[in-house]
């Protein structure tokens, strides 16, 4: 555990270091503060911030010299008091060009507004669209023009956009700060054009330069796109706490909160009660019990559906409803023994009631991941293994309160689904250090597609002997393996980040104080329920 908490450290300076320290002097001598300093100085003092996607791209794009951080940062943090998403490009990567994955993740950062009805700010220092690769971010509904769109639903909305104009701000790009309902600018920094000024002269053969075409100035006091301009990037960065410091107040969802308390039990024995060798059994309850207010966890049906673990508790004063899958091998009433990690019908029943009941009380879902996977075999299909997973799915799949999912070992197949993957809408998605995601395990998908490649072969006529059925196998096993990393995951988006565990309480108290900002409007329901 300290080698992987020592790996996500060094993994995150480096991200932080961007382009790297001569592109960051540079971007300096030009009188420009670097996306994060930005950040630093438009959020209020000494209060929490929850970094997006910090390893969005990470060993992706070798070949174009790679993108730190997707070459933006995204945070949720406060300013002037109001908890808001920051969208800020990093120049100092490729100047800020949009690569896939920073569509990608600009995308991800708008939808959290959405989500949580929370105000977003974007601070804007981009020179447009990474060229070599615009047929994989240019047309698609998830490209970059989703993210305009998205401008302009959340104006319909009610959620306010502010933008600042830092640096270069170019072709479709214009769009974003235009639409959003302040858009300030830096003098002899900030520039925003639809063509720039070698483009207009091939286009129609006029000669003017860029500060003309589209600096502060221009736009201030000529063409009235922007609204004012600022000397520098601190006094357009007060410009916005200035705006926020007078923005009104709407309704909150009236999600609970009570004086918050520590664990009782040591959050840094987490690290002790998890296995190295992540197929051996552990409590999750002691897991459960360093991340919960004064460790008090009250379980809802504990002698019933053992391997998964419903129950309410506070974290950081906030009511949750916690569903954790429990790793320990339990025996239940009938006689059957049960593997940790595993869910089974009984536990899929359990669940699903339970997630109806946080619903019906206006309860947050927070799901600790550690699964398996589905029971498989024929008792298990016989018992209906299906309909009973089928029910816990839609119970989930449909719920209006707000739901955190972690991951915390593994989170394999179908299991990743019934404890609310990426793709069942949690509003925040972390993985610890220890977390791994995939169709399987390692050990077994390397076995199963080694029979596969075998059937194949021995198709042709040619059989494999034992030593070089064992290379293939541990070169299919090393390729899966790599996938499995929670890195590789967060690279793409699959997941918010990679964490700390001692982390996990902070991400769930900002989670929800954010959430708290939109009132559920919806009714819960849950359609056709496989009885």
């Amino acid at each position: 555990m300290d080698y992987l908490i020592n790996n996500l450290e060094k993994k995150l300076s480096d991200v932080k270091l961007g382009g790297g320290l001569k592109k960051i002097e540079a971007h300096q001598k030009k009188g420009k503060l670097t996306a994060r300093e930005r950040i630093d100085l438009l959020v209020d003092k000494n209060s929490e911030q929850l970094e997006v996607a910090a390893f969005a791209g990470d060993n992706m794009y070798t070949d174009e010299g790679g993108c730190p951080g997707g070459g933006v940062v995204t945070v949720i943090g406060k300013v002037a008091g109001r908890l808001c998403v920051i969208v800020s490009n990093d120049a100092t990567v490729k100047a800020g060009a949009w690569f896939p994955i920073t569509a990608k993740k600009i995308l991800r950062a708008q939808e959290i507004a959405m989500d949580n009805q929370i105000p977003i700010i974007y601070l804007v220092d981009s020179a447009g669209v990474y060229l070599p690769m615009q047929d994989e971010v240019f047309p698609d509904k998830e490209h970059f023009g989703r993210i305009f769109r998205n401008n302009a639903k959340m104006s319909s909305m009610g959620i306010v956009q502010v933008s600042a104009i830092m640096g270069s701000c170019v072709a479709g790009g214009a769009y974003l700060p235009i639409m959003s309902d302040y858009a300030f600018i830096v003098e002899g920094t900030g520039s925003v054009f639809l063509a720039g000024s070698y483009l207009v002269k091939s286009s129609i053969g006029e000669e003017v330069d860029n500060e003309t075409l589209g600096g502060a100035s221009t736009h201030s006091e000529i063409s009235g796109v922007t609204d004012n301009k600022y000397p520098d990037d601190a006094s357009c960065l007060e410009a916005i706490r200035k705006v926020f410091d007078k923005l009104g107040h709407n309704n909150k969802a009236g999600f609970d909160r009570a004086e918050p308390e520590s664990p009782k039990k040591n959050p840094e024995e987490i690290f002790s009660i998890l296995p190295e060798d992540r197929t051996k059994p552990y409590d999750m309850v002691e897991i459960i019990k360093r991340l919960v207010d004064n460790s008090e966890f009250e379980q809802y049906k504990e002698l019933y559906g053992q391997t998964l673990l419903c129950g309410l508790a506070r974290i950081d004063g906030w009511a949750v409803g916690i569903v954790a899958n429990q790793r320990k091998v339990v025996k239940s009433k009938k006689g059957e023994m049960q593997m940790g990690g595993v869910i089974y019908s009984d536990s899929a029943d359990k669940a699903a009631r339970f997630i109806m009941n946080c619903n019906q009380q206006k309860i947050p879902l927070v799901f600790l991941q550690d699964v398996s996977g589905f029971m498989v075999g024929s008792r298990s299909e016989h018992g209906g293994i299906i309909k009973d997973g089928a029910k816990m799915v839609s119970a989930m799949a449909n719920s209006v309160v707000p739901k955190f999912t972690f991951i915390i070992g593994n989170s394999y197949g179908a299991g990743n689904y019934a404890m609310c993957g990426k793709a069942y809408d949690p509003r925040l998605i972390y993985s610890w250090v220890t977390g791994q995601m995939a169709v399987m395990s390692g050990a077994s998908a390397g076995k199963t597609l080694l029979q596969i490649q075998e059937a194949a072969l021995k198709a042709k006529g040619i059989e494999v002997d034992p030593a070089e059925e064992k290379v293939l196998l541990d070169k299919i096993t090393a390729k899966y393996n790599e996938q499995l990393s929670p890195y590789y995951a967060a690279a793409r988006l699959w997941v918010d980040g990679v964490i700390n565990p001692l982390d996990t309480r902070k991400i769930i108290s900002i989670g929800i104080d954010a959430a708290n900002n939109a009132p559920i409007t919806e009714r819960y329901n849950v359609g056709v329920i496989q009885t």
